[in-house]
């Protein structure tokens, strides 16, 4: 007998697979009406018409609502002290974003703020932040270290992340991004912090397992492709999958660098030109859109549809921060990357799904509602599925299932 039943499944709307979904078969979901799902241990273990469910020893009953994956936020920076309310006036009189860093303000700003806080606090915070991520429909995010920028401060962010996944039910993917930024006691010797991240941090983070993914900013005024290169082929080396923020700006061939070392995927993506596209395409790379950021920077939005076309896998995240997206609202991101990115329905919710899931490496459990999966659901307040970023702004959750507990 299964332990809990979800009846009465007005539309259930799924992805199906245990990779990404590329191009045009993005949009290929999964619809039935009149559904149920059925779980045992806190696996799915029956998908299918509610005439023929079977017993189970708890019934929900979903009053004909529109039941989905529960949302997969790729890219976040959950961990970090302080906030930067204090940079809006800085942005209403157009100072950008990279002189606002040049300033010793923006990531740095965050940096001073982190390396102050405690473990306890940043802990505290994060947990609080978790249960309002979990509100809105994710199940299971990554988070990136990257605040601290020295070895004891990016591994007490770490540590935290690790914490608050064991204390809360949101899953979390833990990332080393330790080359965010270029700290300021670094800023007249650049070769010296890619040595301490290449030879103190990564082996330290490595020997604690302390990370998953090792990630970089691949930017002007940040890190270069050459130092991209030399930071990502350190932790490939001690066995870490690979990230690259990149393009988020200018176009330097971040990109490039993450398609030749094998990356899982490349983040924000704003400037990527066709050969970027295409050597991530032909790369497997899967592209992680962030159109909250683009909102609040005010900036232009990542060419989804030219990498749609190529032939590549999208997701879309939060890139929740202090600084450039401080919304963790991944339901937001979604309606935006319908509105900007032209994507479908369906194409907007696998890129929040299951290949949201594919780019922290995770598709295999979760990001769609299969039979062996985990069982992390969404019951939302609509029977449709275009409801869904059409009542932008507002919190459509009715109900979300973690492992097979109703929350």
């Amino acid at each position: 007998m299964l332990d809990l039943i979800i009846t009465n499944i007005g539309t259930l709307v799924t992805p199906e697979g245990h990779g990404p979904k590329r191009g045009a078969a993005q949009g290929d979901v999964r619809c039935l009406t009149d559904a149920a799902v059925g779980i045992k241990g806190g696996v799915i273990s029956y998908v299918g018409l509610m005439a023929n469910a079977p017993v189970a020893k708890e019934t929900l009953d979903a009053g004909g609502r529109l039941v989905t994956p529960g949302l997969v936020d790729s890219h976040t920076h959950l961990v970090f002290g302080g906030w930067r309310h204090h940079e809006l006036d800085l942005k209403l009189k157009g100072v950008s974003y990279l002189d606002i860093l040049k300033g010793g303000g923006g990531i740095l700003s965050t940096v001073r703020s982190t390396r102050a806080a405690s473990e306890t606090e940043l802990t505290e915070k994060a947990l609080g932040l978790s249960k309002e991520m979990l509100a809105l429909g994710v199940t299971t995010a990554e988070a990136k270290s990257g605040y601290g920028l020295t070895l004891e401060d990016e591994c007490k962010q770490l540590r935290v992340i690790r914490a608050v996944d064991a204390a809360q039910p949101v899953d979390l993917v833990p990332t080393f991004l330790g080359a965010h930024a270029l700290p300021q006691e670094y800023k007249e010797n650049r070769a010296e912090f890619v040595r301490l991240v290449c030879e103190e941090m990564l082996p330290q983070v490595a020997e604690e397992n302390l990370a998953e993914f090792c990630d970089i900013f691949c930017e002007t005024g940040v890190f270069t492709p050459e130092e991209t290169r030399e930071v990502l082929s350190a932790a490939k080396a001690l066995g870490f999958k690979l990230k690259a923020h990149t393009d988020e700006i200018d176009c330097l061939g971040g990109a490039q660098v993450a398609a030749e070392l094998g990356a899982v995927s490349a983040e924000h993506l704003i400037a990527s030109d066709a050969a970027a596209i295409a050597a991530m395409a032909r790369a497997g790379v899967i592209g992680v859109l962030l159109p909250a950021t683009s909102f609040y920077l005010d900036k232009p939005y990542a060419p989804a549809r030219a990498m749609l076309e190529a032939g590549m896998a999208i997701a879309v995240a939060s890139d929740f921060n202090p600084g450039s997206s401080p919304s963790l609202n991944l339901q937001l991101a979604m309606t935006l990357a319908c509105l900007k990115y032209r994507l479908t329905p369906e194409e907007t919710l696998t890129a929040a799904t299951l290949n949201a899931a594919a780019a922290i490496d995770r598709a295999e459990t979760v990001g769609s509602l299969e039979v062996g999966k985990k069982a992390d659901l969404v019951l939302w307040e609509t029977d449709a599925l275009s409801y869904l970023f059409y009542r932008f702004g507002s919190n459509l959750v009715h109900t979300v299932v973690k492992s097979g507990v109703v929350i």
